[in-house]
């Protein structure tokens, strides 16, 4: 019997190497990442004081969950590569499906570059464009050795994430106390607060996105993203309880390193282990986001939604090559040209609309749980309460989303 045509045979597909502990961690490595380092400032400046500042952090942790139980029972039940642009797609419409893959494309890949830019500011503030490329290079090359490499390289990364708050924690309470307190708390700026702390914990989802690549996702998903928020929650709490003790929340609103101010308050020779820790904490995030970047662009272009040719996957590695390596492409052409601060913005923007498709996607399934809805009407108001730059420029992004998709679509048929 004649082997099939290139054009008639299926697309191969990923191997399942994750299991539950290697799942636990990737998790742990995208949310334990940039975000616990520079959050709290700009968050308790939104918030006002010190108890706002907590209240911003449960709103933040209750739409995490919800939007992570809603990615565990998807992904349960469509154990594939591409996150909510899969579920969207299945459950809702494929436009639908499309616009989440897109916000996920674009928003990531500008949030991957501001990690890299993040990194060298950190390691190397005299060239922080050199070291940031040789990092998505370096990362790039992890990730086309196979997941499990990744798997690995997270698991020290967040090992070495935690090990430093751990320190920094100890440290900062063995330091004097302040009282200095902003006072000035408002119900829409505990929203706003709540919309940054949220760019903390984005990266649960990345579990789901690796979803053809885990061991009995039906029974290892559900788990793992709720165990790796719990903790990542935990961890969360306890700075930022720390920080406002040893410094205050009028200390922390004006801090653009509140990590390294709360070491300095007690240990200040940790300042140092502060910078490099924040480095590896960003590089872990920026590996697994690379993996995550590629199968969702792996998983629409097997849809034909883009190029057919980033479908390849290696058949000795079982990585998304091409898709890969054009996303890290894409990522070194921002890092080298562009300044990111304001893509920031944007990006949390997309993901939060990427979180509402997958909510609403969940809320097709049996079930007379509310999770869904809060998760999806909590995206959509967190998402408004960014500022209008933001909150504009996402529109402009799934604009030209919507035009590529028809353009798309009308080449398909």
């Amino acid at each position: 019997m004649p082997a099939p045509s290139p054009e008639n045979r299926p697309p191969p597909e990923l191997k399942r190497h994750l299991g539950l502990p290697s799942a636990i961690v990737i998790g742990l490595a995208s949310m334990l990442g940039a975000g616990v380092f520079v959050v709290w400032g700009p968050a308790t400046e939104a918030a006002g004081s010190g108890p706002a500042l907590l209240a911003a952090l449960a709103v933040a942790g209750l739409l995490a969950y919800c939007n992570a139980d809603s990615s565990a029972r998807l992904a349960a039940r469509h154990p594939r590569a591409g996150g909510a642009y899969v579920y969207g797609t299945e459950r809702l419409h494929p436009a639908v499906g499309f616009a989440a893959g897109w916000g996920f494309l674009v928003g990531k890949t500008a949030s991957a570059a501001a990690m890299a830019l993040t990194l060298g500011h950190y390691l190397l503030p005299d060239s922080p464009r050199a070291l940031g490329v040789a990092a998505v290079v370096a990362l790039c090359a992890v990730n086309l050795l196979g997941v499990k490499k990744t798997a690995v390289a997270a698991a020290v990364f967040a090992a070495v994430t935690l090990a430093v708050l751990t320190a920094v924690v100890i440290a900062g309470f063995t330091g004097p106390v302040a009282v200095q307190d902003l006072d000035r708390p408002h119900p829409w700026g505990v929203l706003t607060a709540a919309g940054f702390i949220f760019f903390a914990f984005a990266g649960y989802a990345r579990i789901a996105t690796l979803g053809e690549e885990v061991k009995r996702p039906e029974w290892t998903i559900p788990r793992a993203v709720p165990i790796a928020l719990g903790i990542t929650f935990a961890v969360y709490a306890v700075v930022a309880s720390t920080a406002l003790y040893v410094l205050g929340p009028g200390t922390l609103a004006g801090s653009e390193t509140p990590l390294a101010d709360l070491a300095a308050a007690g240990a200040p020779a940790l300042e140092p282990l502060v910078a490099v820790g924040a480095g590896i904490a960003v590089a872990g995030v920026l590996l697994s986001l690379l993996a995550g970047i590629g199968r969702t662009a792996l998983a629409m272009a097997r849809d034909r939604r883009l190029p057919g040719g980033l479908a390849a996957v290696s058949e000795r590695f079982g990585v998304p090559w091409a898709a890969e390596l054009t996303a890290t492409v894409a990522v070194l052409v921002i890092v080298a040209t562009l300044d990111l601060a304001g893509a920031i913005g944007f990006s949390s923007f997309c993901v939060l609309v990427y979180y509402a498709i997958a909510n609403a996607s969940a809320a097709t399934i049996q079930s007379r749980t509310p999770v869904p809805w809060i998760g999806l009407g909590g995206c959509i108001l967190v998402a408004t309460s960014l500022p209008p730059g933001a909150v504009f420029g996402g529109l402009a992004v799934f604009a030209v989303g919507a035009v590529w998709y028809l353009l798309s679509e009308r080449i398909r048929r």
